[in-house]
């Protein structure tokens, strides 16, 4: 039973999530962490941390190390399958039809008109991890680290445009150093 749940949970995401990884946070967190419950929104913020680490995408990882905590190496097989089976098929559908249909005014505004909605999809991820588990209070008088490092680094990749990499080992760095 536990295999069928993992498939459908997974299956669901790959076909509603949209946007990448980021944009599918909020979702994979409903299906494992409220409906399911396997496990519990600090486990899960430990996933997400761990996912951005090790290579590949994030919605992958996390389906593989979900499945796997919860239904062993098949578990982590299943789930995984099951995150981008619904893009293999769509993308292959796809594929097809916009060869024939590059140059269409419709097909060209609708692909545009995505944009806004992954952004919004990405911004909610974002919002859903800032919680009490990933942010802390070290009695900076009512400041909070966390929040610092939070926001100079995304004006330092936004507006000073300076390497993301140079910011995370910056940012793991301080991390380290004041946790």
């Amino acid at each position: 039973m536990i295999y069928l749940q993992l498939f459908w949970a997974y299956l669901k995401i790959g076909i509603f999530g949209f946007g990448g990884g980021y944009a599918m946070l909020s979702m994979i967190q409903f299906e494992i962490v409220e409906h399911y419950q396997w496990m519990s929104l600090e486990e899960f913020a430990d996933i997400v941390a761990i996912s951005q680490m090790t290579p590949g995408p994030v919605s992958i990882n996390m389906a593989t190390f979900t499945g796997y905590t919860v239904g062993g190496f098949w578990g982590s097989i299943l789930a995984s399958f099951a995150l981008v089976l619904p893009s293999l098929l769509l993308f292959l559908i796809v594929l097809k039809f916009l060869f024939k249909n590059k140059d269409n005014y419709i097909v060209k505004t609708t692909l545009s008109s995505m944009k806004p909605v992954i952004a919004g999809l990405i911004f909610t991820a974002a919002l859903l991890m800032m919680n009490a588990n990933n942010f802390s209070d070290f009695g900076l008088h009512g400041s909070n680290i966390s929040i610092i490092i939070c926001v100079l680094t995304f004006v330092g990749v936004f507006w000073a445009k300076i390497n993301p990499i140079l910011l995370i080992i910056a940012s793991g760095l301080v991390g380290y150093f004041v946790y």
